[in-house]
């Protein structure tokens, strides 16, 4: 995967109004090995979540239900926000992307990502984020 700024990505669904929906993701669909899978829910929406970027895992963010906000930013300081309200959209985020997530109090945030859980993979520090790799620069 050679993706370095977060993308909104198309996941398959099917079904119809009158029977409902479902969506698999596929192995083209999401650009990497699933090697983790999480939730979160009944989240306050005055709390914000995310705060942070990982040094080397990507992840899909899908809103299974209710609405989340996702502010980006890129080392090279591009800020985009996305909104998540369809359960068959998710938000690629690749490593080294900070992220900050609100969500409306009804909010299924599933993620899949690339890596197991590792602490000493998340900057949690948004000034080392920024200065992240610099001393490579000079």
């Amino acid at each position: 995967m050679n993706v370095s700024s977060p993308k909104k990505i198309i996941l398959n669904k099917h079904g119809a109004p009158f029977i409902g929906y479902l969506t698999a993701p596929t192995e083209g669909e999401i650009p990497f090995p699933i090697r983790r899978v999480f939730w979160t829910y009944f989240t306050p929406e005055r709390i914000t979540r995310g705060r942070h970027a990982h040094k080397k895992t990507s992840i899909v963010l899908v809103a299974a239900t209710g609405k989340i906000t996702v502010a980006t930013e890129t080392r090279e300081g591009v800020k985009k926000t996305f909104v998540l309200d369809k359960p068959n959209v998710g938000l690629l985020i690749p490593p080294m992307v900070w992220h900050i997530q609100r969500y409306s109090h009804t909010a299924i945030q599933v993620a899949l990502a690339s890596h197991p859980y590792n602490e000493k993979e998340y900057i949690r520090d948004y000034k080392i984020f920024k200065a992240y790799g610099n001393h490579k620069k000079r």
